[in-house]
């Protein structure tokens, strides 16, 4: 039987960037087809009492999120994941900053036209950003955020990995997963993270 799984990112978030890839490993090992679908990290802590300093890195998250919802409408879900995949590696693996360069430079990578960057700084998209975030966040509460896992109908937060498990080690955590999604009254298992993220 298929496993189901939708999976709600932001590009700028490193947990889920990490988790994203664990999922790649995943589609490896295990019959599992995975829904990639857009969540903002501006949106969802716009009214929050956050640190200034989060606050002020989030001030231009929001149009990263929008061209991953242009590249989404216009050209499907096997672009929107090559996006993500040129986005952050550049983002992430490299530690490189946002900038309008570095989206046309994942764009090409991915096979898209450039100008696609335009929706960078186009709020028509900033609705169809936040059904989509909804539908993810509004099924896990409010005090959680990306990466956000839809297992077989069931959504957590999570997982949150310090590193990206390989191979079958991916497919035995995900076994896991797909035990406690199918336990209804099953909700957190939590411990306190240490050390860096290792993004290799």
């Amino acid at each position: 039987m298929t496993d189901t799984a939708e999976f709600w990112f932001d590009p700028r978030c490193p947990f889920a960037w990490i988790s994203s890839r664990f999922m790649l490993e995943v589609e490896q090992v295990r019959d599992v087809k995975v829904t990639w679908r857009i969540m903002s990290l501006a949106y969802l802590n716009a009214d929050k009492d956050i640190p200034q300093e989060y606050r002020d890195m989030l001030a231009d998250a929001w149009e990263l999120v929008r061209l991953c919802m242009a590249v989404e409408q216009q050209h499907g879900q096997a672009e929107l994941l090559a996006l993500y995949t040129a986005l952050g590696t550049r983002l992430h693996n490299e530690g490189r900053d946002q900038s309008r360069e570095l989206a046309e430079e994942a764009l090409a990578e991915a096979g898209l036209p450039r100008e696609l960057a335009d929706a960078m700084t186009d709020d028509s998209y900033d609705e169809a950003v936040k059904r989509s975030h909804h539908d993810g966040m509004d099924q896990v509460g409010d005090d959680v955020g990306t990466p956000t896992i839809s297992v077989n109908g069931t959504a957590f937060f999570g997982p949150i990995l310090g590193s990206i498990p390989r191979g079958e080690q991916a497919g035995a955590i995900w076994d896991g997963a797909v035990a406690m999604a199918a336990y209804p009254e099953f909700y957190e298992l939590k411990r306190s993270r240490s050390g860096g993220l290792d993004f290799s």
